[in-house]
C-alpha cells in the first residue's frame, strides 16, 4: 500500500473514532481486528496500541532506529523536517 492509500486510511480511521465512541472503544481495545476491517495491511505477529492525546498530554512517537550508521546526507533529512509529525492541538496537523 502506497503512503498516501495509507494516510488517507488512516484519517477515516480517526475520523470514525471521533465520531462513534464505540467504534474507538473498539479501535483501542482490538487495534489490529479494526486496523483490517478498513483495509490496512496488519503483518502477522505485529502488535498495535493506540494512545490519544489530550489537552494536557502530548504523545511523541520516537520511531525505530534504522538498522546501521546514518549517513549525514539521512542526518540532514531528519534535522531538516523530512520525517514525520503529527499533533491534534485544534486539528489535526501532520508533515512529512
Amino acid at each position: 500500500m502506497n503512503a498516501q492509500k495509507q494516510q488517507q486510511l488512516m484519517g477515516k480511521i480517526i475520523a470514525k473514532a471521533w465520531a462513534d465512541e464505540a467504534y474507538k472503544q473498539r479501535l483501542t481495545d482490538n487495534p489490529a481486528d479494526v486496523l483490517k476491517e478498513e483495509g490496512v495491511p496488519v503483518p502477522e505477529g505485529m502488535t498495535f496500541k493506540v494512545v490519544e492525546n489530550t489537552p494536557t498530554l502530548f504523545h511523541f512517537i520516537l520511531p525505530q532506529s534504522p538498522d546501521g550508521e546514518l549517513t549525514d546526507e539521512a542526518l540532514d533529512g531528519a534535522a531538516g523536517g523530512k520525517g514525520a509529525f503529527c499533533s491534534s492541538s485544534g486539528g489535526v496537523i501532520c508533515g512529512l
